[in-house]
């Protein structure tokens, strides 16, 4: 296999026609296709379609006889949290289910811990010198744009496949009481597609930290999201911290938000005792109680673990084709030359395609000209900057099959045309 740099000058000057043209001819088409966000496709939406006729009219008492049209149960129903404390490895008695978005729970947590302090601080963290936060990189754009909001720092850490560099992330939170918090999505992460090993778990929970009040925000997002037959299981964080004497350490969110409507699903947060009853009290500020008619009609088209999974294999089937057309459109038109890495995941939403140094922004505006929308350059990354600009982020779930192949082979033809064109300024140059 060769790159660029293998190439003489004659070559290189074959290719760069040939990328061109090829690029040139794709952006005749006059697509308009998007590749940017991961939602589900409409036929995904269409798998539940039924939960709009649920609970049905005159079904509205959940099992211990509450009427789910009036007020209260901030908690949640016992059968909701019953069925939904698996996703995230909880008690059921430690677990809330609310309303649709767990992104909402996250920032809660973040708001309530600046304004009035967790459990175990010493005082609001909006009082302290500095709030920092560890930030898995690349790494989910939205968990950024929360703590970026409300003025925390941002540290980056490398990601590997098998989660963040916990060498360097031990060295940071040992040393500065200033770090609060790492944002992890331990399974099928977002973009990468990581899976957090039994060791990475084991070490976040028993590391020691400056900061007493140090939190990690586990956002299991992607818990049941298979691509394949292999139902990948991680281990569970917070019995994994009970056992290092850290139990109110993890914060475990997931959601239905990709299961079944996300509008319209159900979030999750779990952690210790002492944290649910914490944020309970605050959150009873701002809320009567959750939308418990839709936790009885999701309890009603998903009464059981079984059928969860049952569900999650017929989206399976409409979305892992997908990454399979993104995947066969790299491996022919970016590997020979090799021009870029990308991952293969085996659940989640994305496929993370890394682009020479340097070139990302160039390839994502290439893209856009020829009628390919994706995320930003850099929106993987604190602040919004990749300080290598390589890293792209593709979400295939949403389009049709036939716009997917379109769409990976414009990506495919923009990084191409970015990386040669790097390649002819740098022999320019030297």
């Amino acid at each position: 296999m060769s790159s660029l740099k293998d190439l003489s000058d004659e070559q290189l000057a074959d290719l760069a026609g040939r990328v061109t043209g090829l690029y040139e001819t794709f952006k005749q088409r006059g697509l308009n296709l998007n590749m940017a966000r991961g939602k589900p496709a409409p036929e995904q939406l269409d798998l539940v379609e039924g939960l709009l006729d649920l609970p049905g009219r005159g079904r509205h008492e959940a099992s211990d006889g509450t009427d789910c049209r009036n007020y209260g149960g901030l908690q949640g129903l016992s059968e909701a949290r019953a069925l939904l404390s698996r996703l995230v490895g909880a008690s059921p008695d430690n677990t809330i289910v609310a309303g649709n978005a767990s992104l909402a729970l996250m920032h809660d947590n973040v708001v309530y811990s600046l304004l009035k302090g967790t459990p175990d601080s010493r005082r609001p963290w909006i009082r302290e010198e500095a709030v920092k936060f560890l930030c898995p990189v690349p790494g989910y754009d939205r968990h950024f744009a929360i703590t970026e909001a409300y003025g925390i720092q941002m540290i980056a850490v490398a990601m590997g496949d098998d989660g963040p560099d916990m060498d360097h992330v031990e060295q940071l939170v040992a040393n500065d009481p200033g770090i609060k918090g790492i944002w992890c999505v331990p399974k099928y992460s977002n973009p990468t597609g990581a899976v957090y090993s039994d060791e990475v778990v084991e070490r976040l929970a028993r590391m020691q930290t400056a900061a007493p009040d140090f939190r990690i925000f586990w956002d299991n997002a992607y818990a049941i999201h298979h691509l394949t037959g292999e139902r990948i299981e991680i281990a569970n964080l917070i019995d994994a911290c009970e056992r290092a004497g850290h139990a109110n350490r993890p914060l475990a969110f997931a959601s239905t938000s990709k299961v079944t409507f996300p509008g319209g699903g159900l979030a999750v947060f779990a952690s210790s005792a002492e944290n649910i009853k914490w944020y309970l009290a605050l959150a009873g500020k701002r809320s009567i109680g959750p939308d418990k008619v839709n936790q009885l009609r999701h309890l009603a088209a998903l009464p059981d673990e079984s059928s969860l999974h049952a569900l999650m294999d017929r989206h399976r089937e409409i979305i892992a084709p997908k990454f399979d057309a993104v995947h066969e459109a790299f491996d022919r038109l970016l590997t020979e030359p090799a021009v870029a890495t990308w991952t293969k995941p085996k659940g989640g939403y994305f496929i993370s395609l890394d682009a020479p140094a340097g070139c990302a922004r160039r390839a994502i505006e290439l893209a856009k000209d020829a009628g390919v929308t994706m995320t930003p350059a850099g929106a993987a990354f604190p602040y919004g900057k990749d300080p290598n600009d390589r890293n792209i982020r593709v979400a295939p779930t949403f389009p049709s099959i036939d716009e997917v192949e379109q769409a990976a082979e414009g990506i495919a033809y923009s990084v191409l045309v970015a990386a040669v064109e790097q390649e002819k300024r740098s022999r320019a140059t030297a």
